[in-house]
């Protein structure tokens, strides 16, 4: 009997009978996308320089320029000529946000004859400093800065001419 059963357990195999065995799947794989878009290069010109006007030192203080380009004082006398806030003109990609980051630290004016110096403080803008601040309205954008100018008594800032440079930065978010 026991030759029997084998007998049939070995036909059973070879003919086609299998026995299977279960495979867990231990890993899986897939195809993904990635997407990349060009957009246009953001550019700034400065359209119209800052300019705290003309005045009179005496005993010191403190020139006001709103981004609207008005002009106050503390204890300094204004004497006419034309205060003109800073202007700048952005285009770029339609509709984009962009950061307006000013100036963190004073900026000094020189003044051209004798090398005394005035700081440049309290920097606004419209639209005012940040992170998304500013939208590129049909791809345009237009930014008016303003600060406050310390100002020295007569000794510390002798009649003259004060110039010097700041730096705006503008960028995408």
């Amino acid at each position: 009997m026991k030759k029997i059963l084998l007998l049939i357990f070995s036909v059973a195999l070879l003919s086609g009978f299998n026995i299977h065995k279960a495979y867990t799947q231990v890993s899986a794989s897939v195809t993904a996308h990635a997407t990349a878009e060009v957009i246009e290069a953001l550019t700034a010109e400065e359209q119209t320089a800052m300019s705290f006007g003309k005045f009179t030192a005496g005993n010191g203080g403190v020139v006001i320029l709103t981004p609207e380009g008005i002009r106050t004082a503390t204890e300094v006398k204004l004497s006419g000529g034309a205060a003109t806030s800073g202007k700048f003109f952005l285009t770029g990609q339609y509709e984009a946000l962009v950061s307006i980051t000013l100036p963190a630290l004073p900026v000094i004016l020189y003044n051209s004859v004798s090398s005394k110096t005035m700081e440049v403080i309290d920097w606004v803008s419209v639209p005012p400093a940040g992170l998304g601040a500013g939208k590129l309205e049909k791809g345009a954008l237009a930014v008016n800065v303003g600060a406050s100018l310390k100002v020295g008594n007569i000794e510390a800032n002798p009649v003259g001419l004060y110039n010097g440079t700041y730096e705006i930065t503008f960028a995408y978010n």
